[in-house]
């Protein structure tokens, strides 16, 4: 009988690893590697389907022994192995190989079982038990070219053996039920949870207008609940059936939330007016317009954005047309407030007041991920994260309304403190100054909410100010073709385009306050490419969006990569007894490179439980809310706790 035990990783795996295996198998498992040097054994390193190809009709058994079926070693799960396997055997020939966990893969196992039995004679599922492997269990598929053969009978007896004997041979093919009825009558009894155990049809209908990143965690929590039926609508139907893929009670359409094209008004509205909820992930510009379609329809919105001073307006007709619009629902802002009212109001109920009010939140790369210049990726277009630095902002400090022109607030940046382990500074975001009325806090003498990022940043960004790279004015001398050296020389008014005429302008320009700084500045401009030979990309006919352009590629995360949170609270107390304290309220989380995105998580799960809440009817009041009030954030908060997602509070 010729046997051939073969231990492939793939087609892809190389000869000095498995040569390795070997040398290392001799040295540290001699009791089960000396069969290697047995005369009858013949070791072939190599291409384990090429040696099948080679050997057709040349053995008797094949084992494969393979890892799961994971990566390149998925092929070895695949009908084209069997056909291998099967072609590479003698008449009558048996195989057997690693067939998985019967508790974790019966669903794998069963395919696999189809695939061989529809190229073997005879073909079986069998399983023992291996305290080191998950479940302590795993199975063998066996099969075989000869006709009738019945694989649970051994032919002989084999001795001297310590686990296998003819008995555990016959068992090893008695399944448990779950696993019997399934293989063998094709009946599926294991229990169900959660959406699929649902009966009848579902009872809510939700729209989720938008495809970016945060969509599809919020779409997954809200068909969580087998009662929800969900339908994505982006401009384009690809991206919806892209985005509903593998998601229960889902379908795809195609609308377009921004058109004032009549038809395309009507589509949305007859969609919107046709759903019980609607969840508005497009540009805040277009907030309004789903408002005014979801108040015809009587159809409660929810959305992620600050209420703008549009939807504002819609406030009254809101009311009167009886729905809830729920804003203001993602991380900043969204999981800031939560804890923002939580805190006060047990500062508040313990006599205490709210003296100061720090907040500053940052969506970052994680540390080892920030390795360019500006220590900052994008996980969309820059476009809306470089428009941000251009805003003013307001906020109090020591009882005084501090503003902040969009054309300094880089200037405003300061080193913020957290922890050792970061180098942040901090910049206020915004208008701050309504807050104090928001969060119920008139005692307190400052409020700021604001923006972190690694240290380097706003430096970097005055820069590309003071060059010019921030302005958005059409400029009638950029144009296709131009080098990104000849638009640098042409934007700061340099002499020539050479490198040397345009870092010394530079230096003229943005007056380094060392040279250290000069240098690590001056090198980011080059890593931009901005003294480079290569066409520039011009876009929009402006410095800004040519700019932001090259960033798309340059600042873009990578697979494997992951981004990073960081959102903090800080409040100084004042008790009744004159007692000051410092409180903190600290978020710090990372991305999951292999599943969903920090902030995508962290802005789309919030948004879901808040979806979750106004169609069962916890919030139910008519009116345009954000939550700001404790009746509706401790809900949200505590489902969100729930979901291990909180921040961890703290006195300092």
């Amino acid at each position: 009988m010729r046997c051939v035990s073969s231990f492939l990783l793939a087609r892809l795996a190389s000869s000095p690893y498995l040569q390795a295996v070997i040398r290392v198998s001799k040295t540290y498992l001699p009791h089960m590697s000396s069969l290697l040097s047995d005369k009858r054994v013949t070791v072939f390193v190599g291409d384990g389907f090429k040696f099948l190809a080679d050997n057709t009709s040349t053995y008797d058994v094949i084992i494969t022994d393979s890892s799961d079926p994971v990566g390149p070693a998925a092929s070895l799960f695949q009908k084209p192995y069997f056909e291998l396997l099967r072609d590479a055997l003698t008449p009558g020939g048996h195989i057997s190989t690693q067939g998985e966990c019967l508790w974790l893969h019966l669903s794998l196992i069963q395919e696999l079982l189809k695939t061989t039995r529809t190229l073997f004679a005879q073909a079986e599922y069998a399983f023992t038990t291996i305290p080191t492997y998950p479940s302590g269990q795993i199975g063998f598929m066996v099969a075989s070219k000869e006709a009738g053969r019945d694989l649970s009978k051994p032919l002989r007896e084999v001795p001297s053996t310590r686990y296998y004997n003819s008995d555990v041979h016959k068992a090893a093919f008695i399944l448990p039920e779950f696993a019997r009825a399934l293989l063998k009558e094709g009946k599926d009894v294991r229990p169900k949870f959660g959406a699929s155990a649902a009966t009848g049809a579902p009872t809510k209908k939700v729209l989720l207008l938008g495809s970016g990143a945060v969509a599809r965690p919020c779409a997954e929590y809200v068909v969580r609940k087998s009662e929800n039926s969900l339908t994505i609508a982006c401009r384009t139907l690809k991206s919806a059936e892209a985005l509903a893929a593998d998601l229960p009670n889902t379908t795809a359409l195609s609308l377009d939330a921004g058109s004032e094209d009549p038809a395309k008004k009507a589509e949305l509205e007859k969609q919107i007016a046709e759903h019980d909820l609607v969840i508005s992930l497009v540009p805040y510009i277009y907030h309004a317009n789903v408002i005014k379609a979801a108040m015809k329809g009587k159809t409660n919105v929810v959305t992620t954005s600050y209420i703008s001073p549009s939807m504002r307006e819609l406030e009254e007709d809101i009311k009167k047309a009886g729905i809830v619009v729920m804003n203001e629902i993602g991380v900043d802002p969204g999981v800031d407030h939560l804890y923002a009212i939580k805190t006060i109001d047990e500062v508040h109920a313990k006599g205490g007041k709210v003296k100061e009010f720090h907040s500053y939140c940052g969506g970052l790369p994680a540390p080892e991920c920030s390795d360019n210049p500006l220590g900052y990726k994008f996980s969309w277009s820059p476009r809306g994260g470089l428009l941000a630095l251009l805003n003013p902002a307001s906020y109090l400090a020591n009882g005084q309304q501090v503003d902040v022109p969009g054309e300094d607030l880089m200037s405003a940046a300061k080193p913020y403190y957290i922890t050792p382990a970061f180098g942040f500074v901090a910049y206020p975001n915004r208008n701050s100054v309504p807050f104090r009325e928001f969060y119920n806090i008139p005692e307190a003498e400052t409020v700021v909410r604001g923006t972190l990022r690694y240290q380097g940043f706003p430096a970097f960004v005055k820069a590309l100010r003071a060059l010019g790279w921030m302005n958005m004015e059409k400029k009638a001398w950029l144009k296709e073709g131009m080098t990104w050296s000849e638009v640098f020389q042409q934007s700061i008014g340099a002499a020539d385009a050479s490198e040397s005429t345009l870092v010394g302008k530079a230096k003229e320009i943005c007056q380094f306050p060392d040279e250290g700084e000069s240098r690590r500045i001056i090198s980011g401009l080059k890593w931009i490419g901005f003294f480079s030979s290569a066409p520039a990309k011009v876009r929009d006919g402006n410095l800004f969006d040519t700019l932001c352009a090259q960033l798309e590629t340059l600042m873009a995360y990578t697979p494997g990569e992951r981004d990073f949170i960081m959102l903090q609270h800080k409040f100084v107390v004042e008790w009744a007894d004159g007692k000051t304290d410092t409180l903190t309220s600290t978020l710090e989380a990372y991305g999951d490179p292999s599943g969903h995105s920090a902030m995508s998580a962290y802005v789309g799960i919030p948004c879901g439980i808040a979806v979750q809440l106004v169609l069962d009817g916890t919030f139910s009041t008519p009116g345009l809310f954000a939550p700001y009030t404790k009746e509706i954030c401790d809900p949200i908060r505590e489902i969100l706790e729930a979901e291990g997602m909180g921040l961890i509070e703290k006195v300092l």
